[in-house]
This record gives C-alpha cells, structure tokens and sequence, in this order.
C-alpha cells in the first residue's frame, strides 16, 4: 500500500473512530427522545448542551462525506470520496460573561480525500465539491464582534472569511458546485482563490444596519490567505493548518450594499434579498498574455521560448450583484429563484464576467416539506488575453492546441431530509469546456464535456 493511500484509510478509520466515540458517548442522551425527531443526533448530551446554550455557548460538530464519479468526458473517467469533519464553537458573551454586544467563533476542519477530487478527473474552474480542500487538519475561522446600539453596527476582526457574509445566496445553497458558494469569478481571479473556504485571512468588517432591510457591510483582509511567497501548484499547501496569521499579498477590500425582506420563517410575505458589491486589491497582478524580455525589456507572448518575465498590473478589482428571490408560499413550502453576476478587468484576471442562477423549491412534494430540489447554472468567461495567448501557442507551436472560450455548469440537486440531523443528497452536473477549453495533458485536444454524478451524506452531531 502506497504511503497515500494508507494515510486516506488512517484518516478515515480515525474519523470513524472518533464518530463512533462521539456516538457511545452520547448514549444516554439518545434514550432521551425519539432518535428521529430530535434536532442533532447526539441529543442534547444528557442536559448539558441546554446548559451551555442558557450561559451563551453553542457548540456544533457536522460531518459531511461524499462521492463523486465522473462518468464520461474531462481528463478521465473516475470515482472520488471527500469527507469534512466540522467542529465550531459561537459564544455570547453577554450570557457568558455579562459583556453587552460581544461574541466570538471558531471553526475548524479535519478535511480528507482518496488523493485526488472530481476538479482533478474534470480540470474545471468551477469545483464539482464546495467540500473539496486539501488533506489536512486546519483552523478555517476565528474572530471577536462587538455590537453596538443592539445590531445597528458590529465590527468583527480575527481570520475572517469573505464567503461567509458577501456574495452569498441562500437559493443558491441547495448546489454543491463550489462556483455556487464563492463564484469564480472570484475564487478564480482573486489571489490563492480570496479569503474564503478552506482559506480564511486576517482582517476586519464593519457592518452597519440602519434599518429591518437595509444593510452595508466592508471588510479588509490579507490579500492573499495563502501567505508570502508561496509557490506551491496548490496554494493551500503554503498554509496547510490555516495558522498563518500575518497579513499578505497587499489588502483585499470588498464592501456590499444589501436589501432584504421578509427574511424570518415567520414573515407573512415572500422573501427578497438584492444586493451589490465591489471588491479591489492592492497587490500587482500578472498579465495574462503579454511579459517583458529580461535583456531588453521588450513586450513578448507568454507562449515564446524561453518564456518572458511576467508583466505585472497595478491592483485589480471586480463588480457583482446578487438578486434571490421567492416566488411563492405555501406554509413550509416555497419556490425561489437566484441571479449573480460580475465582472472584472480582462487583462489581469482568469475569468472576465460570469452570470449563475436557478430555481429552489422547498417541499417539493406535498408530504415532504423539508426536503430541496434545487437547479442551477453557472457560465464563466473567460479572459481575452486568454483566448489570444492560445492563438499565439497554437501559431507558434502548431496544432492541436485548443483556444479557451468559456465554462458552464449545470447542475440538479436532491436533499432528501431523512431526519432532522440528518441528510441524503444526490447530485448530477453536466460541465461543457472544463476550463474554458483547456487541452488534455495527454492528447492536446480540448478537454471533453464531462457528467458527474455522486450522492452526499450530511450528519449534525
């Protein structure tokens, strides 16, 4: 057995060990009510977890496992397990403590795989997994707020993540594609993927709330979460345990502008949500065709042999909008739709616009009001300088050398609600030109359109 391989089967047997400790553990608890019924499986640990709740600590453990298999098409046809192991802890401080308006967080995972995901068989932009990180056992989020005149105003600080508050869709959540979560058109413009899952960064947000539906948030974050320096294919590995603290690659500024309405379960009316943003970063950014001759200084295609120097831009910056909508209400069962789109400069950036949206319906069938059946697309274009670097290969090298256009993923999902702790989720997504076209390692033909199917377990401890 490879020493990969025996480190996959040594996590999982330690996660299911541990799984099966927590279980034991909690034993007394699961006599306590229905094992069906109950909110979290382990119950309400024998009193002590309304406890802790009535002095201002909630603690939550959530394991999510996966499989993944790529049935046709991408790089190669193949089967994929990921697994996440949740664990955070939220503390009021005015319970505990008696301080008025402040709270903390933390979260970590314990993140592990067979080795390789589904975005290795496929080499698309948009991840089939919003799981899918790098082994490790890391710190994600850990931050102090203070509110001020009740939630009017609060600022945050610690290791933040932008994901958690910008660019969000609630519709949206019932995907598992990662371009669903933080979309590309920043995790694949913004440096080592922006300061969003599995890499939070150090920073600061201010949120101000003048009214029930009107709310502006701004943060700064260490423009790049990965750390200095980090030359890594994978940039999580430069910050493998999420204990890089010190701020890098320049600042990452984002603000957004929200409206929202009838967000409570209780609200009469259909619920809305609208909002705008921005983001700009101070750090350089290459160039994506052009780079400068080390000799002379001249202008020359990235595709020349030897390759040029990078030639780097000064900042770089995005625009999005966000519109998620329902449409109609019947008790617990409702259906909603979802848009988002952005832009950011073409020169300087992956992916140059991209648009998603789709359709959630809640209880979708009259006697299952909490499960999701929710449909998606997602199109990223890709950058001109892009497509023209290609152009300038493909003369310079010859055929076969494809030209890289755009990325669209479709997507259905099912969660299947089998308790309240507990949840069943198949998944189908269909990925036309994985990359926007990239050409395959081994043939130097485009990428095939590629299908991946895979079911996705969810238990709250």
């Amino acid at each position: 057995m490879t020493g990969r391989r025996a480190c996959a089967r040594g996590v999982a047997i330690g996660v299911a060990a541990a799984m099966q400790a927590v279980a034991l553990s909690a034993a007394p608890a699961l006599a306590q009510s229905d094992l069906w019924q109950r909110e979290k499986l382990t119950g309400d640990w024998g009193g002590a977890r309304t406890a802790l709740s009535a002095r201002g600590v909630e603690v939550g453990v959530v394991y999510i496992g996966e499989t993944l298999s790529v049935t046709r098409g991408g790089v190669r046809t193949g089967t994929t397990f990921e697994g996440r192991l949740e664990a955070a802890v939220d503390t009021d401080l005015e319970k505990l403590l008696g301080w008025k308006g402040a709270s903390t967080h933390i979260k970590m995972f314990q993140i592990h795989n067979g080795g390789r995901n589904a975005a290795d068989l496929v080499q698309s932009i948009a991840d089939p997994s919003n799981i899918d990180a790098l082994r490790s056992t890391r710190l994600f989020t850990v931050w102090f707020q203070q509110n001020f005149f009740g939630d009017a105003v609060s600022i945050r600080a610690g290791q933040l993540a932008a994901d958690d508050e910008f660019l969000t869709s609630k519709t949206a959540g019932g995907l598992i594609n990662g371009t669903f979560g933080w979309a590309a058109i920043n995790a694949a413009n913004i440096r080592s993927g922006g300061p969003a899952y599995p890499l939070a960064a150090p920073g600061v947000r201010l949120a101000l709330k003048p009214t029930n539906e009107i709310a502006f948030l701004a943060a700064v974050l260490g423009g790049d979460p990965a750390g200095r320096n980090c030359t890594e294919e994978n940039p999580q590995a430069c910050n493998k345990h999420g204990t890089k603290f010190r701020p890098a690659g320049g600042a990452l500024w984002i603000g957004e502008l929200q409206y929202a309405v009838n967000q409570g379960e209780q609200a009469a009316g259909l619920a809305a949500a609208y909002k705008i943003g921005a983001w700009y970063a101070t750090d350089r950014y290459a160039d994506q065709r052009f780079g400068l001759d080390p000799a002379t200084g001249a202008v020359l295609t990235l595709a020349a042999d030897p390759p040029p120097e990078p030639l780097f831009h000064e900042r770089n910056w995005g625009v999005y909008g966000v519109i998620d909508q329902m449409l109609w209400r019947m008790g617990e069962r409702s259906t909603s739709v979802f848009v988002r789109g952005g832009m950011t400069p073409s020169d300087r950036n992956t992916v140059s616009w991209y648009v998603d949206g789709g359709i959630g319906f809640k209880g979708p069938f009259a006697g299952r009001p909490d499960d999701l059946l929710t449909l998606g697309f997602a199109h990223s274009r890709l950058s001109r300088r892009l497509a023209d670097l290609d152009r300038d290969t493909l003369a310079l090298n010859g055929p076969p050398y494809p030209i890289r256009s755009a990325e669209t993923v479709f997507e259905a999902s099912y969660i299947l609600q089998l308790a309240p702790w507990w949840s069943m989720q198949p998944d189908i997504q269909y990925i036309t030109r994985p990359g926007g076209n990239v050409p395959h390692p081994d043939t130097g033909e485009a990428v095939r359109n590629a299908v991946v199917v895979g079911v996705r377990s969810s238990v709250n401890f």
